[in-house]
């Protein structure tokens, strides 16, 4: 039997690699945490904090829900949640026209996972098509566009159906599906279909999308009467209360732990108070003059009972129903249009008028308007015009013909771009439909990127078609634009989901693929299979293989012409010798695929430094982002930060959580302080004895004597032999963690505890705990001890026995183990202070403990082995496998029972644990696509700083903003003036003296000059006068000892200057060349 281990301190946080053993071991083990609570509506109805579900016409297949695959969907499902996703598995979706905007659309509907994608088109691929579509090769050209992209969709992901359908639809086919999509369709047939669509029972979703050039546009019909579920799909907000008056209205506050984001009308439940107990009956409260840390409730209070203490607040999501038009009726009185630049907010309109005009055209010439061809574009402002002084209402005064112009030459092109940015927007839109999670976008969205065009005047000499797969793209931007795209030098750092979808996009509109371009692109990291439900060029059959090298390769097989190397290299300090000067100076560009900070920050430094233009981009669930980082013209990226995330105090963690992310904080910290440090200290300590000992005596601090502390227990007190010893070690750490230390806690501090100030200590966000009884009939208690024993057996070495299949054998061994009676005590000092970085107090005894426990472990390591060392687990997350969490989920969930927090589930408990980002394949489409539109100005190398544009967009509300980047800082000197894109160069290997002179005249009296951290040059240092004569280069390196490479043609120094008032002037980084 082994004795009551002691508390151990937290670990930090980490990331972390995979552990071999399976689940094999324990089939019969269900987890049984408790899911997310769920609000009760005051209609009847129930809505989930993040699991919103949708309208009744999408029956879960057979009756039976459909088992999801956490593993792959897990970044999805952080989004959608389960109820979602089920009613994703269970929709039929059909696509009409699959040239570039229908494949997209597919694509991402595919990933996301819906039961059938039908695949609709009468037409065949024409070399024209393949600019647009990556489903497409020059091999496919005659063959049909529905057939021939059934093989590289159907790739995506082999659970969904697809079918096809080549011949003429008729609307009565319609009924078989849930959210049908035309992206190429006459006006008058989408009415048609649509009135079938809207009087069908139940209504089925209608969508109509156009890509025409650079312009595009989208129409929902979800029906008469559609009911949203779940409008933001944000978690419900909550609050802890502080105090609530007796008043009319009442008045309630709460804790300034952090904001409330309550608005006004907002809907509420109480929970929890005490005293005033008559809220706590369920009934949801409006919301009225809501602030930061109170509101008031429209409700008489006075006769209440005084409010005591506790309670919690949580908002209450309502359902939404959404009255749709039909197209017949929506196509003359359309209502407000969703804006998405507001420098744009007449352009709607017109483009409403202009897409009929366009459809009336075709209808009367059987054709496009051609590219160039001024007498098309008399002819569709003619109709334009008809159609506008037909018009009783809305009439437009003023028509732009120049706009018209570049409507109706770009009519007939599907711009990749705009299809990846479509593709994200209506793919959206389906899952909407499907599912009633997120508001569905009502009713029309037009959308231009007229600045994308060359800045120069296009000769219509230049749009026509060269017999080649960029025919499309030509008719827009003209030949010259298209050689520019070609022999572009782009580099794309990281190859995930952002970076899969720029490489599909950069191949199929030509960059990089003529004779002078080059593709580099890095990513460090390997196929994982939660990549492949978003990541989209890779398979199951991928999984472990580099994602440079496997997105490269797929990248290549839709346009064989580009120029692609994959390096396997993290652009960082550390590889400036591949990522070296002349790399950079080459580039025309480069675009971040990255997904932390960090990595964006030294990229962005890097094109600072080389005056290059950073395409920047990142998605967070149905958000998504894009920043335009343009040499002399805007801000860098790290010009502005966001706020750094707020931590919880280390006491709140340990010892008074109050939300389940502090338990599952806790929880992440407990595993790796158990299973990966403690462990990699014992064979720290094995691998050298003297030498790891004389380390921790030198430290003498209280950290070295508590991690010899653990070392000692590992290899004596808690060493395991056995299977069944590790048991005994879970079952005691249940009784330590669950009830000792809650025992010890409420001892010290008992519920009617008052602090120095003669509050009350357990006062929010205070929970007051009670520690848990172990009971072999609860399940989920078995299964903490479980998975603790199986993990803590890993990391000994010892092998699993058959029995632990047994949930009678497992309960019999842990009837085994003898827990020792507990008596709190009264000299244990529990941390309470808020500032606190540690839980290990000091003593002046360390020293001598450290001597102490140094003796016995010299003693203990004579009775090992030789060669005996334990095996470090390091936490994986995406390994359902693997009992990590399971573990972990059991921690928080046991801890959150002590402290009356809300379980949760192992899936949500992995979104917090394991830090998932939330990603949808939808966001990342559309943000490549909105960058993809801004790379033909960065190349076209003429654009001001107006025709570009930044974007934040929210596709589940949806809402998009664009806005003009910000320029960067201007300083001023005299007659100069520079930004932080500056860089000052000196050639010719100057001298010290030379640099001094060269600033001198620029009216600018340096002062400091330093390399590094080294100083070189001070001129209150009078020695430092003997350097004027020597070369820079020779201070660098025999006074700051730099070793600098032989690729490296330059060094910077960091220059301090005044002027001649004294007052400090910040100049730029001056780079002295000395080769």
């Amino acid at each position: 039997m082994l004795p009551v281990k002691r508390t151990t301190a937290g670990a930090a946080l980490g990331v972390v690699v995979d552990s071999e053993l399976t689940k094999k071991h324990c089939a019969n083990f269900a987890s049984t945490a408790a899911t997310s609570s769920t609000i009760n509506m005051a209609a009847g109805g129930t809505v989930n904090g993040s699991n919103g579900v949708g309208n009744s016409k999408a029956p879960i297949r057979d009756g039976q829900p459909q088992e999801i695959d956490e593993d792959l969907h897990s970044r999805q499902l952080a989004v959608y949640g389960r109820e979602t996703m089920r009613r994703l598995f269970a929709s039929n979706v059909l696509i009409s026209g699959m040239q570039g905007l229908g494949a997209e659309i597919a694509k991402n509907l595919i990933l996301a996972g819906v039961k059938s994608v039908t695949l609709h088109d009468e037409g065949t691929v024409e070399l024209w098509d393949l600019s647009s579509s990556f489903t497409f090769t020059e091999e496919d050209l005659g063959k049909n566009r529905a057939l021939a992209s059934v093989p590289k969709l159907q790739d995506l992901n082999n659970a969904v159906i697809i079918s096809t359908l080549t011949s003429e639809l008729t609307k009565e086919k319609l009924s078989d599906f849930q959210a049908v999509v035309f992206t190429d369709i006459s006006l008058e047939k989408a009415i048609e279909f649509d009135d079938y669509c809207h009087q069908h029972q139940p209504p089925i979703a209608f969508i109509k999308s156009e890509i025409r050039g650079l312009f595009g546009s989208v129409f929902c019909d979800f029906g008469p009467e559609f009911t949203v579920f779940d409008v933001d799909g944000e978690d419900p907000h909550t609050g802890i209360i502080a105090s609530i008056s007796n008043d009319n209205p009442a008045l309630v506050s709460c804790v300034d732990d952090e904001r409330i984001e309550f608005q006004d009308g907002d809907l509420v439940v109480f929970s929890e108070v005490r005293g005033m107990t008559e809220l706590n009956d369920g009934k949801p409260r409006k919301v009225k003059n809501a602030r930061p840390y109170s509101f008031s409730i429209e409700e008489d209070t006075t006769n209440y009972a005084l409010y005591e203490r506790g309670g919690i607040v949580t908002q209450v999501k309502e359902p939404k129903v959404l009255n749709f038009k039909p197209l017949r009726q929506a196509i003359k009185d359309p209502g407000d249009f969703l804006l998405s630049d507001f420098a744009k907010f007449d352009r709607p309109p017109l483009l409403h008028l202009a897409f009929q005009a366009l459809d009336k055209f075709i209808v009367e010439l059987g054709r496009f308007p051609v590219a160039g061809s001024e007498e098309d574009v008399q002819k569709l402002i003619a109709l334009f015009t008809e159609i506008n002084n037909g018009l009783s209402d809305g009439r437009l005064e003023e028509i732009d013909q120049k706009l018209l112009r570049n409507f109706a030459f770009g009519a007939r092109a599907v711009l990749n771009p705009m299809a990846a940015m479509f593709g994200g927007i209506v793919g959206q839109e389906v899952v909407k439909a499907c599912s009633g999670k997120f508001h569905p976008l009502y009713q029309f969205f037009y959308f231009d990127s007229v600045e994308s065009l060359p800045s120069e005047p296009l000769d219509p000499n230049d749009l026509k078609p060269m017999n080649s797969r960029y025919d499309a793209q030509i008719s827009v931007f003209g030949s010259k634009l298209q050689k520019k795209l070609e022999d572009a030098v782009v580099f794309i750092v990281g190859s995930g989901a952002l970076g899969c979808e720029f490489l599909k996009n950069v191949a199929l509109m030509g960059v990089c693929c003529g004779d002078g371009g080059r593709l580099t692109i890095t990513d460090d990291d390997v196929i994982e299979k939660s990549n492949l439900s978003r990541q989209f060029l890779f398979r199951d059959w991928n999984i472990g293989q580099a994602k440079s090298t496997v997105a490269a390769s797929a990248a290549a097989l839709i346009n064989p012409r580009l120029h692609i190397e994959a390096l396997q290299n993290r652009a960082s300090p550390e590889t400036e010798n591949v990522f070296d000067d002349t790399f950079w100076e080459n580039l025309s560009v480069v675009i971040n695929a990255l997904d932390n900070v960090n990595a964006r920050l030294y990229i962005d430094q890097r094109c600072l430094y080389f005056q290059k233009a950073l395409l920047e981009s990142g998605t967070l669930g149905a958000k998504c982002n894009t920043q335009m980082v343009i040499p002399h013209l805007t801000e860098n990226y790290g010009a502005s930060r966001d706020p750094p995330e707020k931590q919880a105090p280390m006491c709140t963690v340990h010892s008074f959580p109050h939300n389940i992310d502090h338990c599952l904080t806790w929880a992440r910290s407990e595993f790796e302080g158990l299973l990966e440090k403690t462990p990699a200290e014992v064979n720290a300590y094995l691998s050298n004895p003297s030498e790891y000992i004389s380390a921790m005596q030198k430290a003498g601090d209280a950290q070295a004597r508590d991690n010899l502390e653990r070392v000692l227990e590992c290899l004596d007190r808690d060493r395991c032999e056995t299977f069944q010893d590790c048991i005994t070690w879970a079952r005691l750490k249940f009784e330590d963690y669950f009830a000792n230390r809650m025992k010890q806690l409420t001892y010290t501090f008992p519920e009617d505890a008052i602090t120095s100030s003669g509050a009350p200590f357990w006062s929010a966000p205070k929970r007051f705990p009670r520690p848990l009884q172990f009971s072999n009939s609860d399940m989920s208690h078995l299964q903490f001890v479980l998975s603790g024993a199986i993990l803590r057996a890993e990391t000994f070495g010892i092998p699993i026995p058959d029995w632990v299949k047994s949930t009678e054998k497992v309960a019999e061994a842990v009837d085994k183990v003898i827990v020792p009676d507990f008596m709190p005590r009264s000299d244990v000092k529990i941390v309470t202070d808020e500032k606190a970085t540690s839980l290990s107090s000091a003593s002046i005894d360390d020293a001598a403990v450290i001597d102490e426990l140094a003796m016995k472990l010299e003693i203990c390591c004579k009775k090992l082995l030789p060669g005996y060392k334990m095996n470090p687990i390091q936490f994986e997350k995406d390994d359902d496998t693997n009992y990590h969490m399971d573990l972990i989920a059991g921690l928080a969930n046991m801890r959150a029972r002590n402290y009356s927090i809300p379980e949760v589930d192992k899936l949500k408990a992995k979104f917090i644990a394991g830090r998932i980002i939330p990603a949808i394949a939808t966001s990342t489409a559309m943000a490549t696509g909105l960058v993809c539109l801004e790379l033909y100005k960065v190349l076209d190398k003429h654009h001001k700083l107006e025709d570009y544009r930044n974007t934040f967009a929210n596709l589940a509300l949806p809402l998009f903003s664009m806005a003009e980047p910000v320029p960067p800082k201007v300083i001023k000197h005299q007659d100069m003036s520079w930004t932080v894109w500056d860089r000052w160069i000196l050639k010719d290997n100057p001298t010290l003296s030379e640099l001094l002179q060269w600033l001198k005249n620029k009216g600018l009296n340096a002062y400091s000059i330093s390399y590094g951290s080294c100083l070189l040059y001070n001129s209150m240092f009078p020695r430092h006068k003997e350097r004027m004569g020597k070369k820079l280069v020779d201070l660098v390196k025999d006074v700051a000892k730099a070793d600098l490479p032989p690729y490296r043609r330059h060094f910077d120094v960091v220059v301090a200057c005044e002027d001649d008032e004294d007052n400090d002037v910040d100049i730029p980084q001056v780079s002295v060349y000395f080769k």
